[in-house]
Parts: structure tokens; C-alpha cells; sequence
């Protein structure tokens, strides 16, 4: 980074004691809390993690120093929940990413299923474009159908999650239909279930840092066999 852009050590220095602020605030809200659940110590934390988050970037920014704290994400974490103590309805929300890595493949399930379920020329370029055997794929099968056989559609998974809303009474028929995922409250989230391909990342790498480790104890056993077979050889004799 060029001088030009790097905080001053002013700055620095005032992040630090936002930090500071934002710790005393933190703990203050944590002696005063009237639950598990306190509004005002999940905002206390919230402040307390982006002060510190400021701190640390402006940190490395200047002087390329890190702090030795991690703070853990907020984006992904739930506030308390307000809604309803026993609720009537619920609603769930689901999402799940795809990458189209098999153009061909999708399209030839598209035609497949076009040229069983129409009359011929009924619909004859629908399977012709990628969107078009899309909207024929999603439209022929189920959501969890598709995911489960998503590899045989040309598609490959990314991430998904799925929200458990809770609601006083379910909404009207047509009632949300134009804006279905609008308006969420993140308050009246009961439960949510995320799969990310950073998950399996990090388990790949500590499967391969238990491999590593196993391979180099096998090596380690390899050697101390080694050894044990040269110290049963008979010594060389001196005089030959």
C-alpha cells in the first residue's frame, strides 16, 4: 500500500480507543443483562466486533501488524429471537447456488424431457438455450430431486441454506407471491441450516494435515525397521 493511502498513526491510535470504548460498553451491557438473550448485548457485541475489525485493518494498514484477536462473524449470527412464543405458522426459506458446468448435458436432459411430455414442434426451441432447458429442468422436477441429481443435469452444487421463519398466522392465499423473500425478520428466524463449500474446504485440509502426518509416521516406522534389521547383521570381520 502507498503512503498516500495509509492511515496515520493518529487514526490508528483512535481506533484503538474506540476499541477500548466499545470493550467497557460491551461488558457493561453483559453485568446489566436481563436474559440469555438481551438485545442490548448482542448490539454491544456487534459494535464491540466492528470496532475491533476497524482496528485491526488499520493496524495492518500502517505498521503490517495484526491483533491477536478473532471475533466471530456477525453476518451469519441470529439475533434473539422476538417472534412469537408459540407460533401458528411457519414459513421456509430455502436457497441453493448451481454452476452451469455442463452446458451440453443440460441441455440434452431438456430436450429428453421436452420430446416426451409435448407434441412435436410444440415448444421446439424451449430446450434450445441454456435459461430455456432451465426453466424445463426446474419446472419437470422436484427442488431436492434436483439436487440430489444435479451432477446428471450438468450442474455442480455451490453453497445453500434454509430458514425456519415463524409467523402469528399464515399469510393469505397470493398474499406474498410477487416479493416472496422480502420483508424477512431476522428476529423471527427459529433455526437456519447453511452448507458451504468453505466447510469442506477447511475439513480437506485438516484431512490433509492428518495425512501428511500419517505418511510421515510411516516413514518414521520404515526407518526404525530399518534399523532394527541393520543391528541384527553380523559385523564385518576386520581381517577379510
Amino acid at each position: 500500500m502507498s503512503d498516500a493511502v495509509q492511515p496515520t498513526a493518529a487514526e490508528v491510535r483512535a481506533a484503538a480507543e474506540a476499541v477500548k470504548t466499545a470493550l467497557d460498553r460491551h461488558l457493561a451491557a453483559v453485568e446489566r443483562r436481563s436474559g440469555e438473550d438481551d438485545p442490548a448485548v448482542y448490539e454491544a457485541f456487534n459494535q464491540l466486533a466492528a470496532a475491533a475489525e476497524v482496528y485491526d485493518e488499520l493496524l495492518y494498514d500502517r505498521y503490517d501488524e495484526v491483533t491477536p484477536f478473532e471475533i466471530p462473524g456477525t453476518d451469519d449470527a441470529l439475533p434473539p429471537y422476538t417472534g412469537p412464543e408459540e407460533p401458528n405458522a411457519v414459513s421456509v426459506l430455502i436457497r441453493r447456488d448451481y454452476s452451469v458446468v455442463e452446458p451440453q448435458r443440460l441441455l440434452a436432459q431438456a430436450q429428453r424431457i421436452e420430446a416426451a411430455d409435448y407434441d412435436d414442434g410444440a415448444d421446439a426451441d424451449a430446450s434450445g438455450t441454456v435459461h430455456g432447458a432451465l426453466g424445463i429442468l426446474f419446472g419437470e422436477f422436484e427442488p431436492d430431486e434436483i439436487a440430489s441429481r444435479h451432477k446428471e443435469f450438468g450442474l455442480e452444487e455451490g453453497d445453500s441454506t434454509l430458514w425456519v421463519t415463524a409467523s402469528d398466522e399464515q399469510a393469505d392465499p397470493g398474499e406474498w407471491l410477487e416479493a416472496p423473500f422480502e420483508g424477512v425478520d431476522p428476529q423471527r428466524v427459529v433455526c437456519r441450516f447453511d452448507v458451504s463449500t468453505v466447510f469442506d474446504d477447511e475439513l480437506d485440509d485438516v484431512d490433509e494435515a492428518d495425512q501428511d502426518d500419517e505418511d510421515a509416521d510411516d516413514i518414521d516406522d520404515d526407518l526404525d525397521t530399518e534399523l532394527d534389521e541393520d543391528e541384527d547383521l553380523e559385523p564385518l570381520d576386520s581381517d577379510r
